[in-house]
């Protein structure tokens, strides 16, 4: 009986959740990529954290960013409430604050650590021989929207010869390194003042990463109304 007891009292490993399917992945894949690319407080003393904050809202600085992060969200079944704060005197400016409900925030950090973990994995992890069809075409969409996410809420670097983003976030610059292979496109890391700057020259390679990021026509935005193509970056539209 005490040697029953030994054995039921021993540490057992909590059992690892099972992956995510494709298409829940990508979704949480990319709003864990958009928390990764917004501003984040930074404590003094403190290695800035790209992780979701257990408390408080995602924030972004532009709109786009903002209600794509919505419409992850909305199609990850987590509800969200939208938020704008305007602020500045001289040059007025927007800041987009996205609250999740406590009582959803709990699976909402879970998507978003799970999707991140699984999705940089499968995409800085080497090729699997004999991979299916469906991964193959699964982590293509992984690298598209690592690269959605960085033009979309990143900071631009645009130039007349690249398409590059500046990022605070040292893992996430890694895996758009990797996402650009995995487009056949080449990319470039160089540091710069406090980040990283990744870049794609100009002609086809930036048309390439363009292609797997532009949104498709009639995506809705937080109030449900319909909008045109998303460009993230790059030259006027029209």
């Amino acid at each position: 009986m005490a040697r029953e007891s030994i054995l039921l009292d021993r540490f057992r490993p909590p059992v690892p959740p099972p992956p995510l399917a494709w298409p829940t992945l990508v979704d949480a894949f990319e709003a864990a990529c958009l928390l990764r690319c917004a501003p984040a407080p930074v404590d003094p003393g403190r290695r800035r954290c790209a992780e979701p904050r257990p408390t408080g809202p995602a924030e972004f600085n532009r709109q786009e960013a903002a209600h794509r992060m919505w419409q992850l969200l909305d199609r990850l079944d987590v509800p969200v409430r939208h938020e704008v704060a305007v602020g500045g005197l001289r040059r007025r400016y927007e800041l987009h604050r996205l609250w999740v409900p406590d009582g959803h925030r709990h699976r909402y950090l879970t998507l978003l650590a799970a999707g991140w973990h699984q999705g940089r994995r499968e995409l800085l992890g080497g090729p699997a021989p004999g991979a299916s069809n469906t991964r193959r075409t699964g982590r293509s969409r992984l690298a598209g929207a690592a690269w959605r996410s960085a033009l979309l809420a990143g900071g631009r670097h645009v130039r007349r010869h690249i398409l590059g983003v500046r990022l605070a976030d040292r893992d996430l610059a890694a895996v758009l390194i990797r996402s650009a292979a995995l487009l056949d496109v080449p990319a470039l890391l160089r540091p710069g003042a406090g980040c990283f700057v990744v870049s794609v020259a100009d002609g086809p390679d930036r048309d390439r990463i363009l292609a797997h990021t532009t949104l498709p026509a009639g995506s809705l935005d937080p109030t449900g109304r319909p909008t045109g193509p998303a460009h993230p970056a790059g030259r006027p539209t029209g």
